[in-house]
């Protein structure tokens, strides 16, 4: 290939991509990089540049026409002074447990960088410098070698030689994409109402580069109504990738379905979309490139077996077949999950790991929130390491506090590493021997006592968190239907709030699981479960302790002599403002965003974000919401309930038989009120939600729900059943809401409470009635699905009358007694 640049189209690629694509050879083996992550890599190599002279250029840029090819990337130093060019490299670890095509890969990227510099500097030589450094100990490990500018040119001839003809079939396909794109037309004959509206603030936000919030009912088509705006954005404004984040498998499901829809294919999952029918088959394919993101515990074929060429059939030789794979792949309508699998299959590749290498030559991602916004995100590292503009669609955004919460919050339990030591030797033993001395130390540290036995859940277990509002306090001091939580009667507290992280603990920690590593590198089979979780949940607590701060808590749990550290993160914001700016633009929909205000302060979106509320396309005569004023189902009056509460939906069946869903505040209260109904109505079918449903059970649950049936339907509001589901016409024409939502009232909560308090105001606002009555929409948003629906909604506690409830409900709902 010739140095000097042709009259062909260039192609850019970047200096890792180019050397990973064509020199990579042998295993897959994820024994040796499973640790550092990307934010560790990027502290690793300040600490190496730190030690350096004067004079040292970090993140230096280098770039160069090979061919058809632009590359270009960022080499990680260069020192003047000595005519050195560094790549540094963290790890954990021994060094020599390595494999030998990892290193080679390493070289060939410096080669690649080296030859780059001399032909941006003119120069005949240069020295290239390895540097490994070890994250545990700090220490470095540098190879370096002396190169001349002949040799380095024929390595980055070499490695574009290799990638030319992909980048080739690469620029036809984005040419193609962006022509077709271009030409896409909306696939129904005209938008439903609200639609447009919707899709032209999509268009609007991906133009300007801006965070658009919007609140738009269900039933407009908010999936097709946020993708097709997009999809047209990607060729005028440079867009390179589009990430449609989920929440759940369901969302997943509604977005492929309208992707195929709008390629207008006949693959897996068009033609099943719950929004409309799918297009005609075309004569050719769209040429759009849709990954489905699947999690590698659903993806694996091997369960038993480690992802190493010595353990598992399908990580030996992965990379020697990975080409074929991947070429193949370009001429498939679609990479969703069993696509691929099948395309896994015929080559003999682990299909999980496929879907990782199709990653950077894919259009249209479909996954889980976590692979943007989790601390490991995939799609968030490739997107900086290709330097895409990234556009993401986030689905479903009012799950996104409560999911960005659990990502950034990580518990460990003492009596694991407890376990562990009995049965460690040599090293390990030692460093976890010394963890456990700085754990006694963590115990005696002054903490903030908490009086502490928590009440009954109002939902399912929440981490949420002014003082608390006296119009939804009991006379007794209680929130809104919750006991007082009684004082400790032990000495020792169940409850404490550490004041500061204890540094030695958390060093000892990161020892500990870097030990673990290192033993786990060296066996050949199956790494064993208990020290890979342990090591997993030790350097994710160590990674969030590094950045502890007003956002979090950490808090100690005592229960005997069973004792929990948590580290809980409160507000995500710090966390996700970051990933948030690191997209083109952001587009976060859901059908519940009330107040606005409460997700832009807890997701760290800017203050000049977009707000949008679209009109709802329903009426008030479609659905009677009827308060039921004079009825409680705080705590205390719960048994006095059940006798009320089973009239109303007694009354309501008898007006108009059909099929209901009745949503309850707990299990405990769930199953009151279901015995109780069933023992006063046998002649009523009912079907109860359960703890711990499987995927079929939870499908049987939902099959009760038969067009011109009959019964009421059990369940728990904020579980499976109170959003994601589409009961449309007759399938549900009622629905019952025996509880607020709020949040169960416990030591954990109630530290939320203060420091939501503390940083925004209104601290019971966002720790309590915000989360609550956000579940209580979702859940009623299941009656009215579509323009000819009639249903009745029954809110059944006599603060829905309140005014500071009934302005956080949808602005449609004639609400009546």
């Amino acid at each position: 290939m010739s140095a000097q640049p042709d009259a062909s189209p260039l192609y850019t690629v970047a200096v890792r991509a180019l050397c990973e694509f064509g020199l990579r050879r042998g295993d897959l083996d994820q024994r040796f990089s499973g640790g550092p992550t990307a934010q560790e890599g990027i502290e690793g190599h300040a600490l190496v540049a730190s030690r350096r002279g004067a004079g040292y250029q970090r993140e230096l840029a280098l770039e160069g026409v090979v061919g058809a090819l632009r590359v270009r990337g960022r080499a990680d130093g260069y020192d003047p002074a000595l005519h050195r060019l560094e790549e540094v490299k963290t790890h954990r670890g021994r060094l020599e447990r390595q494999p030998e095509s990892v290193r080679t890969l390493h070289w060939a990227q410096l080669m690649v960088y080296g030859a780059l510099l001399c032909r941006q500097q003119g120069c005949a030589d240069v020295e290239l410098a390895l540097v490994y450094l070890e994250l545990g100990s700090g220490q470095e490990t540098v190879l370096t070698r002396h190169c001349t500018a002949a040799e380095l040119e024929a390595q980055l001839l070499s490695a574009c030689a290799a990638f030319e003809q992909w980048a080739r079939l690469e620029a036809a396909h984005r040419a193609a994409r962006d022509a077709a794109l271009q030409a896409l037309a909306f696939p129904h004959a005209a938008f439903r109402p609200g639609q447009r509206t919707l899709a032209e603030a999509v268009y609007r936000a991906a133009r300007g580069g801006r965070r658009l919030l919007a609140q738009a009912p269900t039933g407009i088509g908010k999936t097709v109504g946020t993708l097709f705006p997009l999809l047209k954005a990607v060729p005028g404004q440079g867009i390179d990738r589009i990430a449609f984040l989920t929440a759940k498998t369901s969302g997943r499901a509604l977005a492929l379905d309208a992707l195929g829809l709008l390629r207008g294919s006949q693959g897996p999952s068009a033609g099943t979309t719950r929004e409309a029918p799918a297009a005609p088959q075309q004569a050719k394919v769209f040429p759009l490139r849709v990954l489905e993101l699947v999690a590698r515990e659903k993806s694996c074929e091997h369960p038993d077996k480690a992802c190493h060429g010595g353990s598992c059939p399908l990580a030996a030789g992965f990379h020697d077949r990975l080409p074929a794979a991947r070429l193949e792949a370009v001429s498939l309508p679609a990479w969703e999950r069993e696509p691929l699998r099948a395309l896994a299959a015929r080559h003999g590749l682990c299909p999980y790991y496929l879907g990782q290498e199709l990653a950077p030559w894919a259009d249209v991602f479909v996954g889980d929130y976590n692979h943007w916004f989790d601390p490991n995100a995939l799609l968030h590292g490739l997107s900086g390491a290709q330097g895409w503009k990234t556009a993401l669609l986030v689905d479903e955004a009012h799950n996104l506090v409560d999911r960005a919460r659990r990502m950034y919050t990580a518990e460990l339990d003492p009596a694991t590493w407890r376990a562990l030591q009995r049965q460690a030797t040599g090293e390990l033993k030692r460093a976890l021997q010394r963890l456990q001395r700085c754990w006694r130390e963590v115990v005696r540290l002054p903490a903030q006592a908490e009086g502490a036995e928590a009440a009954e859940s109002e939902v399912p277990d929440s981490t949420h968190g002014q003082e608390l509002q006296p119009s939804l306090l009991s006379e007794d001091g209680t929130v809104a239907g919750v006991a007082r939580p009684a004082k400790p009667r032990a000495p020792q507290p169940p409850y404490r709030v550490l004041d500061g992280m204890p540094v030695k603990f958390v060093e000892a920690l990161q020892l500990a699981a870097s030990a673990v590593l290192a033993q786990l590198a060296d066996e050949p089979g199956r790494p064993d479960p208990a020290l890979l979780d342990f090591a997993f949940d030790a350097l994710h607590f160590a990674r969030l302790a590094a950045a502890f701060g007003p956002h979090a808590l950490l808090d100690l749990h005592t229960d005997g002599r069973h004792q929990r550290l948590c580290l809980r993160n409160v507000v995500p914001a710090p966390h996700l403002q970051p990933r948030l700016a690191a997209a083109q633009s952001v587009t976060l929909f859901s059908a519940t965003l009330r107040p606005p205000h409460h997700h832009i302060r807890l997701l760290g979106l800017p203050e000049d974000t977009l707000q949008l509320e679209v009109e709802a396309p329903f009426t008030a005569e479609q659905l009677r919401v009827r308060v039921a004023r004079r009825l409680s189902t705080r705590w205390r009056h719960r048994e006095a309930s059940l006798a009320r509460i089973v009239a109303i939906m007694g009354a309501q069946y008898d007006e108009r038989p059909g099929n209901y869903l009745a949503f309850f505040s707990s299990y405990g209260y769930l199953r009151q009120v279901a015995e109780r109904f069933a023992a006063e109505r046998p002649d009523i079918p009912t079907w109860t939600q359960a703890r711990g449903m499987s995927e079929a059970e939870q499908a049987a649950f939902i099959e009760c729900f038969t067009e011109g049936g009959r019964g009421v339907g059990f369940a728990v509001l904020g579980g499976a059943f109170s959003e994601g589901i589409d009961l449309a016409g007759e399938r549900l024409i009622g629905a019952f809401v025996a509880t607020l939502g709020l949040p169960q009232v416990n030591p954990v909560n109630e530290q939320f409470r203060e420091r939501l308090q503390a940083q925004f105001g209104a601290g019971f606002d966002h720790a309590y009635l915000y989360p609550g009555l956000q579940k209580v929409v979702q859940a009623a948003g299941r009656v009215i699905r579509g323009p000819e629906d009639r249903g009745v909604l029954h809110l059944l506690d006599e603060r829905f009358d309140w005014a500071e409830v009934r302005a956080l409900l949808p602005g449609w709902w004639r609400v009546g007694e």
